[in-house]
C-alpha cells in the first residue's frame, strides 16, 4: 500500500500559515506598526501604493537590527520577546509570536533596510517567497526600513479576493488608528499616492484623538483618571451631545493594545445611565493599564479580542470611573426645585442633616464606593448577579422571519381588503380594523420597509430623481470617512446624489434624492456613513444592498412622531403593496394581528 502522507514544502506551509495573520493588506499594515512601536520609534512613517496592495512601507527611527536578527526576523516563530513559557503571560509588548515578518515574506516581496546606532553601517535583505534573494551590507539611517510589495503576488488566487481600492484604503485606515490612538507620544505620518493623509505630531492622548477624528469634539469631551492598585483607567468619554447613533468612534486599549470588547461596552452605557438619548451611544477613548499576568492576549491571531482573568472587576471598574468623571463635571440628571412646591416641602429638604444622619450615610457601602480611594472595583457578593444578563442589553433582538411571512400570505389570501385606519397609538403604532380583529403597525418599521423597496427599485433601474441645491453645500470629512464617501460615490449618484470631491477630504453637495428635506443635506451624507461604517446583520449583504438598507433608515419617520388620519392611510396603502409588507430589510416585524379568537382567549372567554 502506497503511503499518502506527506510533509509540505516549507514556502507552501508558510503560505497557509501565512493566512492566519495577514489576511489582507491593512493586516500587514498593523503588524509592521507594531513592530516600529516594539522598536522604540519614536517617528513612524508609513507610504502606501494601490491600498497597499502594490506597496506598504514603514520607515522608523527605532533601535535597528543585527545583521544576524536581520536575517533572523523573517523565520517563523523567531522572537526575542519570549524565551520561556512563562514570558508568555507578562507579555508588554505589541507583538510576541515571531509570526509577523514570516507570514509576510510568504506572500509578499518584502526588502528591508536596518541599522543600529553603533554599527556604522546596516544590513539590506532581499525576500521573495520566503527565500532570501539577497542579502549585503548598505549604508542607511538609524532604524528599519521595511517595503512589501505586490501582497499576494505568489497566492493569485488570495489577491482575486481583496476589495476595490477604497474599501482596503478604509480598513488600512482603521488600523492606523488603532496603532496612533495607542502611543501619541510617537509621530505618525501616513501618505497614499504620494498624498499625505496623516500627520500626526507627538502629543497627549486628547490632541491625538482631536488629530485623527477632528477638532468637533474639543469641547466634548469629559477626562477619565482613576488610579488603584488592580488596575488604571485614564482617556476620556464623549459628552451626551457628542453621542452618536451609531457605535462609531468607540475604542478601548488594554495595556496600549487596541481590543473589542461588547462587555466593556455595556459597562460605558450603563454608566451613562438616562444621560443619553435614546438609540444613542457615546464616544470614547479608554486606556485601561494593568497587570499583563491578569490578561490573556493570545486568543485571537489579530490579538483584538482578549480575556481578562477577573472581567467583572474591570466591568465595575470601567463603570464607576465614567460615572465619577461625569459626576466630577457636573453633566447628570438635575432637579429644578423651584418648579414644584411639594417637594421644597418634603422631610429631606425642610428637616437638618443631623450628625447622626451623616454618620449613618458615610457607614453605606454605596457611599464607600465612590468616596474612597481604590474602592470601585469592589463587587459585593449580592451585586454580582445583577452582571449576568448584561448581554441582552447590547444584543439587539432578532426576529425569524417566517411567523411575520406567514401572517402576511395569511393576511393577502383572507382579507384582501386593507386594513381599516382607526387611531395610533404611543405615537408609534397604527391600529387598523380586520374583518374580524384589529392590527397594530409599527409606523417607523413600515416606512423602513417602504422606502427599502423604493431605494432597490431606483437602484435596479437606475432613474434616481434628483433635487440641485440652491447653494452647493460643503462637506468637510475625517480622512477615514472621506475614503468611505469617495468608494460610495458611484452607488450613492444610483440613488440621487449628486457629490463631487473637492481637495483633500472635501467634497460638494450638488444634489440630493427628492426627498431629502432642504437644509438637511449635510446632515443625511454624515449619517449615512455613520450608519453604514457599523451597519450589522446576521445576513450577508453586499455594499450596494447595505447603502440602500441604510438610506431606507435614515429617511423612515420616527416612532413617537404623532400622524394624521390621511398620513396613516397612505403609510398602510403603500406598505401593503411592498413585495414583503410583514418585516422590516433586517428581519423585525412590521405589524402583529389580533383576531377575535385570540381576544377571548386573554379575557378567559
Amino acid at each position: 500500500m502506497i503511503d499518502i502522507i506527506n510533509l509540505l514544502p516549507d514556502n507552501i506551509a508558510n503560505q497557509i500559515a501565512a493566512g492566519e495573520v495577514i489576511q489582507r493588506p491593512a493586516s500587514a499594515v498593523k503588524e509592521l506598526l507594531e513592530n516600529a512601536v516594539d522598536a522604540g520609534a519614536t517617528s513612524i512613517e508609513m507610504h502606501l501604493a494601490d491600498a497597499g496592495k502594490t506597496l506598504i512601507q514603514v520607515i522608523d527611527n527605532g533601535k535597528g537590527m543585527s545583521e544576524t536578527d536581520a536575517r533572523m526576523c523573517f523565520e517563523r516563530h523567531a522572537t526575542s520577546k519570549i524565551k520561556n513559557i512563562d514570558d508568555l503571560f507578562h507579555i508588554r509588548t505589541m507583538g510576541f509570536r515571531g509570526e509577523a515578518l514570516a507570514s509576510i515574506a510568504a506572500v509578499a516581496q518584502v526588502e528591508i533596510k536596518t541599522r543600529r546606532a553603533e554599527d556604522e553601517l546596516g544590513t539590506f535583505i532581499e525576500i521573495d517567497n520566503s527565500v532570501v534573494r539577497k542579502q549585503e551590507a548598505c549604508a542607511c539611517a538609524v532604524g528599519t526600513n521595511i517595503c512589501m510589495k505586490n501582497l499576494f503576488f505568489s497566492v493569485p488566487a488570495r489577491r482575486n479576493f481583496l476589495k476595490s481600492n477604497a474599501s482596503e484604503m478604509r480598513h488600512i485606515v482603521d488600523e492606523f488608528i488603532h496603532v496612533a490612538l495607542a502611543f501619541p507620544n510617537i509621530f505618525f505620518s501616513l501618505t497614499s499616492n504620494g498624498q499625505q493623509v496623516f500627520h500626526l505630531e507627538a502629543g497627549n492622548y486628547k490632541q491625538r484623538f482631536l488629530q485623527l477624528l477632528g477638532n468637533q469634539y474639543s469641547t466634548k469631551l469629559v477626562a477619565v483618571k482613576e488610579t488603584t492598585d488592580y488596575l488604571n483607567i485614564n482617556g476620556f468619554v464623549g459628552k451626551p451631545e457628542a453621542a452618536k447613533k451609531t457605535r462609531g468612534d468607540q475604542y478601548f486599549f488594554v495595556n496600549n493594545r487596541f481590543i473589542k470588547s461588547a462587555y466593556l461596552n455595556h459597562a460605558v452605557i450603563t454608566a451613562f445611565d438616562a444621560l443619553l438619548p435614546k438609540d444613542s451611544f457615546p464616544v470614547y477613548a479608554l486606556y485601561i493599564d494593568l497587570d499583563p499576568s491578569q490578561v490573556d492576549i493570545n486568543v485571537h491571531p489579530t490579538k483584538q479580542e482578549i480575556k481578562f482573568e477577573d472581567e467583572k472587576i474591570v466591568y465595575a471598574f470601567v463603570q464607576a470611573a465614567i460615572k465619577h468623571a461625569l459626576a466630577q463635571f457636573s453633566i447628570s440628571p438635575s432637579l429644578d426645585f423651584s418648579l414644584n412646591a411639594d417637594i421644597m416641602q418634603a422631610e429631606a429638604v425642610t428637616q437638618p442633616f443631623t450628625q447622626e444622619k451623616q454618620q449613618t450615610v458615610t457607614a453605606s457601602e454605596l457611599y464607600k464606593k465612590f468616596s474612597q480611594k481604590n474602592q470601585a472595583h469592589l463587587i459585593e457578593p449580592g451585586e454580582k448577579n445583577a452582571l449576568k444578563h448584561w448581554q441582552d442589553f447590547y444584543t439587539e433582538s432578532n426576529f425569524t422571519q417566517e411567523q411575520p411571512l406567514a401572517a402576511a400570505v395569511a393576511l393577502n389570501l383572507n382579507n384582501p381588503e386593507l386594513p381599516v385606519v382607526n387611531s395610533q397609538l404611543l405615537n408609534t403604532y397604527i391600529v387598523g380594523s380586520l374583518k374580524d380583529g384589529f392590527m397594530l403597525i409599527h409606523q417607523q418599521h413600515a416606512h423602513e420597509r417602504i422606502l427599502f423597496e423604493r431605494y432597490a427599485a431606483i437602484i435596479q433601474t437606475r432613474q434616481p430623481v434628483t433635487q440641485q441645491t440652491l447653494f452647493p453645500v460643503t462637506l468637510e470629512l475625517s480622512p477615514q470617512d472621506a475614503t468611505l464617501l469617495t468608494e460610495l460615490l458611484n452607488d450613492l449618484e444610483l440613488l440621487g446624489y449628486k457629490i463631487e470631491a473637492f481637495g483633500k477630504n472635501s467634497f460638494i453637495i450638488q444634489g440630493t434624492p427628492a426627498d431629502i428635506l432642504h437644509g438637511n443635506e449635510k446632515h443625511s451624507v454624515e449619517l449615512l456613513l455613520e450608519q453604514f461604517k457599523h451597519f450589522s446583520s446576521e445576513l450577508k449583504f453586499s455594499r450596494r444592498e447595505k447603502l440602500v438598507h441604510c438610506m431606507a433608515r435614515q429617511q423612515a419617520i420616527k416612532a413617537g412622531r404623532a400622524l394624521s388620519i390621511k398620513e396613516m392611510e397612505t403609510l398602510v396603502e403603500e406598505l401593503f403593496k411592498c413585495n414583503t409588507p410583514s418585516v422590516t430589510p433586517n428581519g423585525n416585524p412590521v405589524f402583529a394581528e389580533f383576531n377575535d379568537e385570540q381576544l377571548l382567549k386573554m379575557f378567559g372567554k
